[in-house]
């Protein structure tokens, strides 16, 4: 019988517990992620013939414990935070969080929850999320050194300079500027050195952009054909979905992108709203998207037009344009990873599907279809492989 090894993971320390097909508890432990404690975690693990981990959060904190048990020649599922989460509230112990606990719950949620991922990492994709990471973080700490350059140019011009402003533009507007008092020195010193850091900045962010653009085209994808989609998120699109094919259909998707509305209808009042689930990058990938097609004249704007004519609010229209577009966005990836898979050696043949910016058409189903119904619980997952 298949045991079943519930990690929650942290950076220095997992606590594992291992449970056997009737969720009978027969081992916990503790062990430091250093080389020898994840020995001696591995070892523990070991001791069982038929086993298989499940660790929380495998694309976030749980990432290298996951990688090295999977180097390691390990079955390793990816067990959701939130799926975990909702097991510990309904055992008992009134929710009480500990690390036990939450091994236990990943344990569970493992047992009785068919279709989780089985992570097996693509390295062409753990490069691409990698460099995605980075080019994330350039754009945070950007935003952060203009915030802090205006506060300094408020001091030097009245009323500040303009909101989107450039390195070159910051740097012209400095040199008009040349105080003769200690004071207005001090005023221009710490502005002077923040333009410096900006063009350094936007020197790595192209940079970037560049590396990423051609991993993306080298990697098959037309994503980068879409409105809206550049390459940190074509990028951020690939690394994260992995294998478009574990998805079912695109309501699926949008399920866990988080752009699928819940249904919120009461008695005769039928509506839906927002839903907060999902993943967040992916879905702040659909709202960028969605912000740029509505600031051009595009298939994207007139749909949007068209559902605020329908008396639908702004809110409700971009939320409808959001999961219009992650239905684009499933459409051409299948298509992407079909033509890959016939033109790879030994792929699976595939018919190759049309996919564009056009695709917002009125043909597809109504975007205010709600999440997919519930999976049926049963134990003993068939784990389902993904890059």
């Amino acid at each position: 019988m298949t045991v079943i090894i519930g990690m929650d993971p942290h950076k220095r320390s997992a606590t594992i517990e291992i449970i056997d097909h009737t969720g009978k508890k027969l081992a916990v432990g503790r062990y430091s992620t250093d080389k020898s404690g994840y020995t001696e975690m591995l070892t523990a693990g070991k001791r069982f013939t038929d086993r298989m981990w499940a660790v929380e959060g495998c694309g976030g904190i749980g990432r290298h414990l996951a990688r090295r048990l999977v180097h390691d020649g390990e079955t390793v599922l990816d067990v959701p935070a939130k799926l975990s989460a909702q097991v510990r509230v309904f055992a008992t112990g009134n929710g009480r969080k500990t690390d036990p606990v939450d091994a236990h719950s990943v344990a569970m949620a493992a047992l009785y929850s068919p279709n989780l991922l089985r992570v097996e990492p693509d390295p062409d994709l753990l490069l691409l999320g990698m460099l995605a990471d980075r080019r994330d973080e350039l754009g945070r700490t950007r935003t952060e050194t203009v915030n802090r350059l205006h506060r300094f140019l408020l001091d030097l011009f009245p009323g500040g300079a303009k909101k989107f402003l450039s390195a070159k533009q910051a740097r012209t507007l400095i040199a008009t500027v040349k105080p003769r008092d200690a004071l207005g020195k001090t005023r221009r010193r710490p502005a002077v050195e923040l333009i410096s850091d900006l063009e350094s900045i936007d020197r790595e962010i192209n940079a970037a952009d560049k590396e990423l653009q051609q991993l993306v085209i080298d990697r098959g994808s037309t994503l980068m054909d879409l409105h809206g989609i550049g390459p940190s998120s074509a990028a951020r699109l690939l690394a994260d979905t992995g294998d478009i094919h574990r998805f079912r259909n695109r309501d699926r998707f949008a399920s866990w992108n988080g752009t699928a509305p819940l249904d919120a209808s009461s008695g005769d009042q039928q509506r839906h709203r927002l839903s907060r689930a999902g993943n967040r990058r992916i879905n702040r990938v659909l709202h960028i998207m969605a912000v740029v097609q509505l600031r051009n004249r595009t298939v994207g704007r007139v749909y949007f037009d068209s559902r605020k004519a329908a008396g639908k609010t702004s809110m409700e229209s971009m939320r409808s344009l959001k999961r219009r577009l992650s239905n684009v966005l499933y459409t051409r990836m299948l298509a992407d990873q079909r033509r890959r898979e016939t033109a790879s050696p030994g792929g699976h043949s595939g018919t190759t599907l049309t996919s564009s910016a056009t695709g917002l058409t009125p043909h597809t189903d109504p975007s205010e279809k709600p999440l997919p119904g519930p999976a049926t619980n049963q134990a003993n997952p068939t784990p389902t492989a993904v890059s």
